[in-house]
């Protein structure tokens, strides 16, 4: 089940702090997830990357792992319940680490695998969503595309 914006009955004025109070108490209930279930997947899960071959490397350069726990958790809060706790830049914070296709596939497996084990049924689907469009959009801004050659009339550039 995944929940959205259009799930709820509130005026269409998306900034207001009493419209996302209602769509966090909303997804709340509809997912079972709230900051607690987060953070204790996102030790899981970071747990398992930091142990995986391919992902390892990518984590070499954080030294606090609380404060990256606790800035993921407001990332994710932020993702799935609409919270507004995050202010970053995902993809810059991601563009020194040289990942490709692989890691970002890697990255799905693990994390899909870690939120079915720890999650609620319905907060599970609603984070792999929502993982598997960050998870695009991170790959297609950090990904160089390899494009064909140009051509003009038949004879190459």
């Amino acid at each position: 089940m995944v929940i959205g914006i259009e799930d709820t009955e509130l005026p269409a004025h998306p900034e207001t702090p009493e419209r996302r109070a209602a769509l966090t108490r909303d997804l709340r209930a509809a997912t079972g997830l709230d900051e607690a279930v987060l953070e204790a997947f996102l030790r899981a899960f970071y747990g398992a990357a930091r142990r995986d071959p391919l992902l390892a490397p990518a984590f070499a350069g954080v030294t606090d792992w609380e404060a990256h726990i606790a800035r993921i958790t407001q990332f994710w809060s932020s993702v799935a319940l609409m919270t507004g706790t995050y202010h970053g830049q995902p993809m810059q914070a991601h563009a020194h680490l040289g990942l490709g296709a692989a890691h970002f596939a890697r990255w799905l497996v693990l994390f899909e695998e870690t939120a079915a084990a720890r999650l609620p049924p319905a907060g599970a689907a609603h984070v792999i969503e929502r993982a598997r469009r960050i998870a695009a959009s991170l790959e297609m801004g950090l990904t160089p595309l390899s494009l064909p050659n140009r051509t003009t009339k038949g004879v190459p550039a």
